[in-house]
């Protein structure tokens, strides 16, 4: 007879349930624009140029953003250099136009910036303002091509 029934072509079914989940992570990631002076003139005057660094981090994430002093010999995050062999530029980064508060890693009289990360698909900007004065030392330098490389850190 249990043969019967299980043949009779109704078929049996036990229904369960599973869970699902995960943990998003915080995570941000940052890029930036290069800073390039162009042409310095000895004697002409300071050069200004700016740079955008661009955060994008997971919504509601604060993070500080910080500039090293760069990878020149010598240069600290109140002066730094740009190099060309053993000659050096003096440079500087700002938080603003006005080249009042050096943009750095809060040391020395440096600021760092802020922010919030509004999700990975928006990015949040800030402009990093570059100083070369026509100062007596950078009057004195060598004529040739001079680099710097500053490391940008977000912490979150």
């Amino acid at each position: 007879m249990a043969l019967a029934a299980a043949s009779n072509g109704r078929a049996l079914t036990s229904v369960g349930n599973f869970g699902v989940s995960t943990t998003l992570l915080r995570t941000c990631s940052v890029t930036a624009t290069p800073l390039n002076f162009g042409n310095y003139i000895a004697g002409a005057g300071a050069l200004t140029v700016n740079s955008t660094v661009n955060i994008r981090c997971t919504r509601s994430t604060a993070f500080t953003v910080a500039l090293n002093s760069g990878t020149t010999a010598g240069g600290t995050i109140s002066q730094r250099l740009l190099t060309n062999g053993t000659s050096t530029l003096q440079y500087n980064l700002f938080r603003t136009a006005a080249a009042i508060t050096v943009f750095g890693d809060g040391t020395a009289g440096s600021r760092t910036r802020s922010g919030v990360g509004s999700g990975l698909a928006s990015t949040v900007r800030f402009t990093v303002f570059g100083n070369l004065p026509d100062s007596a030392s950078n009057r004195v330098a060598t004529p040739g091509g001079y680099t710097d490389t500053v490391g940008v850190t977000v912490t979150y």
